[in-house]
């Protein structure tokens, strides 16, 4: 049944009418077009401008049947074309706005439904999935490193690549695209070897010219600050490397900007709202990225991380265990903390 404004009120009534939590509770005002949406905005056609400023779920019903859930009249959070699913987003909308910890809205929503309590808990799309506990400590993964690199510790930029199953990216062969010094890549040169020149002194004066490599949990990853000139002039040898996905997270020194950035091939994935890639745009428990788009697997991996770890208030920290758990990145702790892990100034850089 294609959705319709009616549809979607009927719908919504009889699921109200049903659970003492939702009486009462009106459905969000919908509009058929983005220019309702606006005066809806301005205080001119339906609610005042004063709710819509204020973060209220409104709805917008497409001639195709596509419920798209904003809050305002221009932030788009959720985007499906099943009437359950919109009823369900609708309410946990309602809940939310109630107050409470996440621990909270789980319970109300399980309440009015057992299978949305469960969907709210895993994020899943339709609730059917076992949702397990985490049962470890986040930070002996990938999120040990979040609160050093807030800092630009031990570099603003942390990239990782990885190639078709069963292949891996040679991580000396990206380091010299990168722009590492040959010889320090042929000597197997360490982190500790850098650092133990001139006690550490030659290694801070030039770890803007240098960069770290490995691999870990099947991504090849380089960390460094700039990227030196030329880097990947060969276009070839990079093609070769045979590449398929890409992540990185790059910070700006002084500015308190962390963004992300993840690539399938040479696409973007961003839903088509880079500006929301911001890492500092993410709230503990509001989901950063559209609901059923195409970075709704970090949605759900977020909402596990929240609930599965509410000692974690680093947010950063719990992102980071978030990119752990849904693309599997990963770095060696130990090689880090013992100074193991590889690295090379870039070639003909300094002194």
């Amino acid at each position: 049944m294609k959705i319709t404004k009616r549809v979607l009120a009927e719908a919504w009534r009889r699921t109200a009418a049903r659970h003492a939590l939702l009486d009462g509770v009106e459905l969000p005002p919908v509009a058929r077009s983005e220019d309702e949406l606006d005066e809806w905005a301005e205080g001119t056609w339906g609610e005042p401008a004063e709710q819509a400023k204020d973060g209220d779920l409104c709805l917008l019903v497409g001639e195709d049947g596509t419920v798209r859930g904003r809050c305002g009249p221009h932030q788009e959070v959720f985007v499906t074309h099943d009437l359950d699913e919109a009823v369900f987003l609708i309410a946990e909308a309602a809940v939310r706005r109630r107050g409470g910890g996440l621990a909270e809205v789980a319970e109300a929503l399980e309440r009015i439904d057992p299978a949305w309590g469960r969907r709210f808990r895993g994020g899943e799309p339709d609730g059917t999935g076992a949702v397990e506990p985490c049962g470890r400590d986040p930070l002996e993964g990938f999120a040990w490193i979040a609160g050093s690199w807030r800092e630009q510790d031990p570099y603003t930029t942390l990239a990782f690549f990885r190639a078709a199953p069963g292949r891996t990216v040679d991580p000396e062969r990206l380091a010299l695209l990168y722009g590492a010094g040959p010889a320090q890549v042929a000597a197997g040169t360490r982190l500790k070897d850098l650092k133990a020149v001139d006690d550490g002194r030659v290694h801070w004066d030039r770890q803007w010219e240098s960069c770290c490599f490995g691999q870990a949990g099947g991504w090849t990853f380089p960390l460094h600050h700039d990227t030196p000139p030329g880097a990947f002039a060969d276009k070839e040898a990079y093609a070769a490397l045979g590449i398929e996905e890409s992540v990185r997270l790059s910070a700006t020194s002084a500015k308190a900007i962390y963004r992300f950035e993840y690539l399938r091939g040479d696409r973007r994935v961003d839903d088509g709202d880079p500006c929301v890639l911001e890492l500092i745009r993410y709230e503990r428990g509001h989901a950063p990225y559209l609901r059923g788009g195409e970075l709704d697997f970090l949605n759900r991996a977020l909402r596990r991380a929240e609930l599965d770890h509410p000692e974690l208030t680093n947010r950063f920290e719990l992102y980071f265990h978030a990119l752990e758990e849904s693309l599997g990145l990963r770095l060696p702790r130990r090689d880090f903390a013992e100074g193991e892990v590889r690295a090379a100034h870039w070639a003909g850089g300094g002194r």
